[in-house]
């Protein structure tokens, strides 16, 4: 089976924290052959009741902006709607049809036209820097602009627009709480702290903001980022979910354009650029988090097997005493049966026993073939 059949993920286990769109993003992982682990690190609550969208909508058609500015298409909907639900639906719309109204790309311009509105610009690029470049090079001097917060921050973005003389109105349309199971969020925490995921994947800043705060709620926050920091790779879908993570020095991996396919592509170049590849008995062997390729063929591994075979291949070609792969066996105890029980399930699992070597009385030891070695040499 070479990797076309059974995708570049696999073997590898991925976490994922969104709650929005994790569906989409589940499949887009399995598709490509990976397990996964889902989390939420939050829930989206709609402000349809909410006196602050109240006010803040009432507050609007009172007293009309220069400029609207529309960031996502649920946060619009959903306003549209909120404000539909308390009565004021046409004051909003015949407000919004007066004012200079900028939607960040085109999944919002799709919800503003939707509501019988037409948008006055768009940036191409989705990029909420182009819609402030935009802003600043028209003036911004004594203008009143609304935006339509998202629950995500926008650094410098409300700044730039205050300094430059502009009075800013913010429209919350709705807020991120925690969860209000924790159960699934706790599960991908102990398995990143376990080192059982290869990946955790963020689609926003208040997501991973929400893990390592449920992670300092367990005592276990200088942990989480240890391990992000050395052993599970963080992909971002941009640089803005990014910045919580990089405050705790943990280096992140994002797609140049901040979508979920170029999010997953990444995670599809870097894992598998980060497994160990061995030539060991004639064979090409790669070590991946849950599963070998053997020649190209995907060989799935217990938990067991996996944690003797990354000692293994750590010092391939040495032998490891049955203590030292004892100590490696999660949950063991001290029986250096245990060893032989999962080694013997490793060989069968591996489907080619002679991979690995029994040293009498030493332990075992990966059958490395040197002469494929000396070929890397020169």
């Amino acid at each position: 089976m070479d990797e076309q059949e059974h995708g570049p993920l696999a073997g590898f286990t991925v976490g994922v924290t969104a709650a929005r769109r994790a569906d989409e993003l589940i499949a887009l992982l399995r598709r490509r052959g990976a397990a996964v682990v889902h989390g939420p690190a939050l829930r989206i609550v709609p402000l349809a009741d909410d006196t602050e969208l109240l006010s803040a909508t009432k507050e609007l058609i009172g007293h009309a902006p220069d400029v609207v500015v529309a960031t996502t298409a649920i946060g619009f909907r959903g306003w549209v709607e909120a404000a539909d639900g308390w009565g004021c639906g046409e004051e909003l719309l015949a407000v919004l049809r007066n004012v200079e109204l900028l939607a960040r790309g085109p999944k919002v311009k799709g919800a503003v036209r939707a509501a019988g509105l037409t948008e006055t610009w768009s940036p191409s690029s989705e990029s909420m820097a182009e819609v402030l470049d935009r802003l600043l090079a028209e003036g911004v001097t004594g203008r009143r602009i609304a935006l339509q917060l998202h629950g995500e921050p926008l650094p410098g973005f409300v700044e730039a627009l205050t300094e430059g003389g502009a009075e800013v109105v913010g429209v919350p349309v709705y807020r991120w709480m925690p969860p209000e199971d924790l159960g699934p969020l706790d599960r991908l925490l102990d398995a990143v702290l376990a080192r059982s995921l290869d990946a955790v994947t963020f689609t926003s800043a208040p997501a991973a903001a929400s893990l390592l705060s449920r992670a300092g709620e367990r005592g276990v926050r200088a942990e989480l980022v240890a391990a992000l920091r050395h052993d599970v790779l963080a992909v971002c879908v941009g640089p803005v979910t990014a910045l919580p993570l990089q405050a705790e020095g943990v280096g992140t991996y994002q797609p140049e354009r901040f979508r979920l396919g170029p999010l997953v592509q990444v995670l599809c170049t870097e894992l598998p650029a980060r497994a160990r590849v061995l030539p060991v008995a004639g064979h090409r062997v790669e070590v991946r988090g849950h599963a070998v390729l053997v020649d190209g063929a995907l060989r799935p591994v217990p938990p067991a097997g996996m944690a003797l075979l990354a000692l293994l291949a750590r010092r391939p070609g040495w032998v490891v005493s049955r203590a030292d792969l004892l100590r490696a066996l999660p949950g063991a105890g001290r029986d250096e049966h245990a060893v032989e029980t999962a080694m013997a399930r490793l060989r069968t699992a591996l489907g080619t026993p002679k991979l690995i070597q029994t040293v009498v009385k030493r332990g075992y030891r990966l059958a490395l073939d040197p002469a494929a070695e000396e070929k890397y040499d020169g």
